[in-house]
């Protein structure tokens, strides 16, 4: 493994050795191996909450420079890329509805539920989660165990503008319909997205739940649930309010995992 995140690392600082058919032959081994789950872009650790793996990620954005274009046929449709599109999902006991798309180097695991959705190259999508109807997985975003992304959901990615972290979903987080996480957000377990959330990297999240509000910047605690809000900030022409997020209380225990969105804000005294 030490040889080839040297390759990699070697061929970021001089890409004149993207010619090389050694350095060509480490990219793809690095691509397949994210595609079987074998390496991630980034990864929980016991040191430190969570690890990316940066040369990982410079790997993936070095794979689209020595592919070719092909013209890729599926059925009565056609494409046109450099990145071929996942495949034998009966085997991974990935279930996938058309016109679900995933591109070779996203990783599925067992149990998935691709709905009509995108998922992105780089991707770990783990066991159990449903990608709704248009929801975009991007590229290098980590999505744990049994998660619900609603329809519409847009998980940023980080080749287009390049990002310094993926975003990361952890287990049983519940992202409602049209949310747009972006920038490296990170959203933590069991956690409730409300409908039409958006946040960034630099996003403020508000905890209004105590006798003083709590900020925090492109993270959302566990089991916390966040609906849109916004607040007053000065500007030369005057006083505006500009969106933000506001967690406005806590996934309850006695809720399932499989609770919905609904229920969820109902708990905490969302009108719905």
């Amino acid at each position: 493994m030490n040889d080839l995140r040297e390759t990699i690392e070697s061929a970021w600082q001089d890409r004149s050795l993207l010619g090389q058919k050694s350095t060509q032959e480490a990219i793809r081994c690095v691509i397949q191996m994210l595609d079987r789950g074998e390496l991630r872009v980034a990864e929980p650790t016991a040191e430190v909450k969570w690890q990316v793996n940066e040369w990982v990620k410079k790997a993936v954005l070095m794979y689209f420079p020595i592919q070719q274009m092909e013209t890729i046929e599926a059925g009565p449709f056609e494409f046109h890329d450099k990145i071929p599109l996942k495949s034998g999902f009966a085997d991974l006991g990935v279930r996938v509805v058309p016109h679900a798309l995933a591109r070779h180097g996203a990783y599925l695991a067992k149990g998935v539920i691709l709905m009509p959705s995108y998922t992105n190259i780089g991707a770990y999508v783990d066991e159990g989660t449903m990608v709704d109807t248009w929801a975009t997985v991007g590229s290098c975003a980590q999505v744990g165990k049994h998660v619900h992304l609603s329809g519409g959901v847009g998980l940023g990615g980080v080749l287009e503008p390049v990002q310094a972290a993926p975003v990361i979903i952890e287990d049983g987080a519940f992202i409602g319909s049209r949310s747009i996480l972006v920038e490296g957000c990170h959203i933590g377990k069991e956690a409730v997205i409300g409908a039409n959330v958006c946040i960034t990297g630099s996003s403020k999240i508000i905890d209004v739940t105590g006798a003083e509000p709590k900020e925090y910047k492109g993270y959302v605690p566990p089991r916390s649930v966040v609906i849109p809000g916004s607040y007053t900030k000065e500007f030369p022409a005057g006083s505006f309010q500009v969106p933000c997020a506001l967690i406005i209380g806590q996934r309850k225990e006695s809720t399932d995992l499989k609770t919905s969105l609904n229920d969820a804000l109902r708990e905490n005294a969302v009108a719905v």
